[in-house]
């Protein structure tokens, strides 16, 4: 198959409710939508990267730079003999894995199409349902947050994770634990701590939580390595995992109990295979992170969830926990007893409704035909 063309989207959409952690609060959600198109079959994928460089280092100008002006040409003429890896033909290009990642799922979701296969029975998933679980950001007051985690609660959520920072974290989990006791909780701290708070952090150990992902800079491997054996409480790690490689080197380095897989963060879905396989062969529980994904990444995100290793509920939460109206259709659904179906159809097994993905686009270009 040879890619003939090639678009990117750039889509702003308002949240139904501002969502903040340590880097700050949004409002309206910013990403890279990619169309790869060949033989007209179409295929979609996502780079979900933001407006600012918090979470990562790239953001949609970035992205948008990397893909029209590196990864693209690099396409043009190329043969891809199957679905699978791009690194051969990206692997000039330094960094940038969630730009390579949006082609990645969108040249994925096209071999699933013209093959007619589900997207996850393409990356050798095994579930026909997922847990879902959902993230909730720091609010203006704890009560604000009662009222949250209640909510989703009693929408079936099989867990629930409470940002955290300085200043919002022992007595805001403290308040959730006294009202929630059997809930399934854990904390996320997109590294907003440092190993000289790591007294306060061990007081998180009272709460019996499912784990505390983050705490610590992404590059302080080994200050996580000597946190996790200060504390009873898993460490989970996301930002400071890149690749399957990393993950092994954590791991080895007792610097976690728990992997977060976002594939957007490690470069696309087949090096998120990669390091669920690393994980597996060393019994270390993952789960699927989200970044705000619309449909189109929350779709692809189902699908790399079904592989066997992914034992936790994810942050893959319902269409309407982040959008009034998703650009995929049906929407994602969360039933009451806090699972998603995984789709039958082919590619993403969601229709990708062209007209509400124009009504939200803020710009558009034809980087490749």
């Amino acid at each position: 198959m040879k890619i003939e063309k090639l678009e990117l989207f750039h889509l702003g959409m308002p949240l139904v409710h501002p969502f903040e952690t340590s880097f700050g609060r949004v409002s309206d959600k910013e990403t890279v939508i990619v169309r790869a198109e060949s033989g007209g079959a179409v295929g979609w994928g996502e780079a979900p990267v933001a407006a600012a460089p918090g979470y990562s280092y790239e953001t949609v100008q970035t992205a948008w730079h990397v893909i029209r002006d590196f990864l693209a040409p690099r396409l043009k003429g190329a043969e891809i003999a199957r679905a699978g890896p791009l690194a051969e033909i990206f692997g000039s290009v330094r960094g940038h894995p969630m730009a390579k990642a949006g082609i990645e799922m969108a040249v994925l979701d096209l071999f699933a199409r013209v093959e007619a296969k589900p997207l996850w029975k393409m990356i050798g998933g095994t579930r026909t349902e997922i847990l879902s679980g959902i993230s909730l950001g720091i609010e203006p007051h704890v009560e604000d947050l009662l009222a949250r985690v209640e909510k989703a609660a009693a929408a079936g959520y099989r867990r629930i994770k409470v940002k955290i920072k300085p200043g919002w974290d022992v007595d805001v989990v403290a308040a959730v634990r006294r009202k929630f006791q059997a809930l399934p909780l854990m904390v996320d701290a997109n590294a907003a701590y440092s190993l000289a708070d790591a007294d306060h952090l061990r007081k998180l150990d009272d709460f019996g939580l499912m784990m505390i992902e983050q705490p610590l800079d992404s590059e302080d491997l080994l200050d996580h390595a000597r946190l996790q054996a200060l504390l009873k409480t898993p460490i989970c790690l996301d930002e400071s995992i890149k690749s399957a490689a990393d993950g092994r080197q954590a791991i080895e380095a007792g610097a976690c109990r728990i992997i977060n897989i976002k594939q957007a963060r490690v470069g696309g879905p087949f090096a998120a295979k990669a390091l669920h396989d690393v994980c597996a062969a060393k019994g270390i529980p993952v789960w699927c992170g989200g970044l705000l994904e619309t449909g189109i990444g929350r779709a692809h995100n189902i699908a790399l969830a079904t592989l066997p290793g992914f034992s936790l509920p994810g942050d893959i939460s319902a269409s309407d926990r982040y959008w009034r109206e998703d650009i995929i259709d049906p929407p994602v659904r969360v039933d009451a007893r806090g699972s998603i179906a995984v789709p039958q159809g082919p590619g993403l097994g969601y229709t990708v409704v062209e007209s509400r993905l124009r009504a939200c686009t803020l710009r558009r270009e034809t980087v490749l035909g």
